[in-house]
């Protein structure tokens, strides 16, 4: 149950938003382009960072340049 310490684990990295055109999410309510954010874990598919809500959330790798 890894997703329930993901706030007290080290951050792994920052890494930049670079855009929040979603095609089928509203993204844009929780991230921020240009702002950096700090990846708790990653998957081959998706991203796990701190975001502007306080919590971590889990978004398609596509909107970050890492």
């Amino acid at each position: 149950m890894i997703h329930q310490t993901w706030t007290d684990r080290p951050t792994i990295r920052t890494i930049e938003c670079i855009h929040t055109d979603a095609k089928k999410y509203m993204v844009n309510r929780a991230l921020t382009a240009g702002k950096s954010y700090e990846l708790k874990n990653e998957t081959d598919e998706f991203y796990f960072v701190v975001d502007n809500t306080g919590k971590v959330g889990g978004y398609y790798k596509e909107y970050f340049k890492g």
